[in-house]
């Protein structure tokens, strides 16, 4: 019973507080932004889950970095909101999907669930996240053709895709 009453309470965080990693994390973390708008963006170079190189300074396109986790409802909401929205579409907005604590089986799964037409990245140790924020995913960075960050949001919610505007 007791182990019952435990499972709920932890479901029942998790619910309540968004998609961080652990109940410890919802229970004493703030949400912390570590990029605002006008600075480089700390990561500029990537390996995708097909073994791909992805250097963002190639391309002078509007850049959209999804920060998620495959097992979080809010980015499952996120990614099908993208996935249905004219943003896939853009020939002038590259899109980079950045797996937290995700690993390429997890990616590969996840894309082929999610029909995901876009690179997604591993960052199994949270080293690519970490430059970005402490907790909380989905998380949107909207970047410029410049590789400045635009905005950051946390996309948590019925309308992940609200405030994504260049």
């Amino acid at each position: 019973m007791k182990q019952l009453a435990a499972i709920l309470m932890v479901t029942m965080a998790l619910t309540i507080s968004g998609c961080a990693s652990s109940v410890s994390e919802t229970a004493k973390v703030e949400y912390l932004t570590y990029v605002s708008a006008g600075q480089p963006v700390p990561v500029k170079n990537f390996t995708d889950s097909q073994g791909n190189h992805i250097d963002l300074t190639e391309s002078h396109n509007a850049k959209l970095l999804v920060l998620f986790a495959t097992w979080c409802p809010d980015s499952q909401r996120a990614m099908k909101a993208l996935q249905a929205s004219d943003l896939i579409l853009d020939p002038n907005l590259d899109i980079i999907g950045i797996g937290r604590e995700e690993n390429k089986e997890a990616l590969d799964k996840f894309a082929n669930e999610y029909q995901i037409n876009f690179p997604l990245v591993a960052d199994s140790d949270r080293s690519i996240y970490a430059k970005f924020a402490n907790a909380g995913v989905p998380r949107l960075i909207l970047l410029d053709g410049e590789n400045h960050i635009v905005k950051a949001i946390i996309a948590e919610g019925d309308n992940p895709l609200a405030e994504v505007r260049w």
